[in-house]
């Protein structure tokens, strides 16, 4: 089903619900790579994990939305080895790739507790995990 309406916006109603509460650029860039993936290789999986693979390069998943990036590259090992059979975990749209100074002041903003003596693994695996759960609690 396509994710665009005419003039190129994305319907609301076919939107993840993290996308909802998202900025409108945000879903665009999910909605218009959905719809062209769909296209190239069918309504299903294949298309999803395109649009979110284009979505987590440009924004990183915080709490139950996404945001922009501050610079636009490969969020994670995964996302970074890409091709049809990629390598690496993945980061569930947390920006892996950012730095630990970045990571504190999300998981500041995720109210993480024990954050300041994390490494930067677990800075990263502490916000997918708070992802998880403001998503979870929205929905």
């Amino acid at each position: 089903m396509p994710k665009t309406t005419k003039s190129g916006d994305a319907k609301q109603s076919e939107l993840p619900s993290t996308l909802r509460k998202s900025e409108s650029k945000a879903q665009r860039t999910f909605a218009k790579t959905h719809d062209a993936a769909a296209e190239e290789y069918g309504e299903g999986e294949r298309a999803y994990r395109a649009a979110y693979s284009a979505l987590k390069h440009s924004f990183e998943k915080v709490g139950d939305h996404w945001e922009a990036k501050e610079t636009k590259g490969p969020s994670d090992s995964r996302a970074r080895s890409g091709g049809p059979n990629p390598k690496g975990e993945s980061a569930e749209g947390v920006n892996a790739t950012a730095t630990k100074k970045h990571l504190l002041d999300l998981a500041r903003r995720l109210d993480i507790s024990g954050r300041s003596t994390m490494t930067k693994g677990e800075l990263v695996t502490a916000i997918e995990k708070a992802n998880r759960r403001e998503t979870d609690r929205n929905r």
